[in-house]
């Protein structure tokens, strides 16, 4: 049976340990090395057998720009899928102009990731529709900007920002000098008030309320 061989390269250890354990699951494919910052991908990959590549589309250390125009110098032809919280034309024009393969949000079911993988390893694109399903609408809120104050906090304000920057909780609790369990009842308490199910839904509620930019 042919395996893919895959690299995965995040900087989150929780979803990167959460995906070794999903893709190690499936038969056809085989994970061949994981990293989490762009230069320990760099300083190796001429020396990976890989078929693909799935990078985090924000990463601490190197720009994806930056990051994917070493890669190509190294390796020209590898497919490369993007892992990301955000979705829309934007995001897709920016991996467009990049030359990568496609990219995949971080809370896709296990089918459509695997979909994914499949189409960019086999020489083929990936990109989410750019128009809203229905379920997605489910998750968008837009509110005039005094209202959003009105509904969060400063401090709610401050947490979603960096939710949105895909910081764990422990990592806002250090940055903000709160507990990990603090910042959780925070992020529950601003799911609840803006009544979205989960991560992509407060990403979409920020960037359509300008709390964010979409880059």
């Amino acid at each position: 049976m042919h395996q893919t061989r895959i690299v995965i390269l995040d900087d989150h250890e929780i979803f990167l340990k959460g995906l070794e354990k999903l893709l190690g699951n499936q038969p056809t494919l085989r994970l061949v090395a994981t990293f989490s910052d762009g230069k320990s991908l760099l300083d190796t990959l001429s020396n990976l057998k890989a078929d693909m590549l799935i990078l985090d589309l924000q990463l601490p250390d190197i720009s994806a720009e930056d990051l994917l125009q070493r890669i190509k110098a190294i390796n020209p032809n590898i497919p490369i899928l993007y892992l990301t919280m955000m979705r829309g034309s934007r995001i897709r024009h920016r991996i467009e102009k990049m030359g990568a393969n496609g990219y995949i949000l971080k809370d896709a079911s296990v089918e459509e990731l695997i979909k994914a993988i499949n189409l960019v390893a086999g020489g083929k694109t990936y990109f989410l529709e750019d128009s809203e399903t229905k379920e997605d609408e489910k998750n968008t809120v837009t509110f005039a900007q005094s209202r959003v104050h009105e509904l969060l906090s400063k401090r709610e304000i401050e947490i979603l920002k960096l939710v949105c920057a895909e910081y764990s909780s422990a990592e806002i609790g250090e940055k903000l000098f709160l507990s990990t369990g603090t910042v959780d009842t925070h992020r529950r308490n601003i799911l609840v008030k803006l009544g979205v199910n989960n991560t992509v839904g407060l990403v979409k509620f920020a960037l359509q309320n300008g709390l964010i930019d979409e880059k």
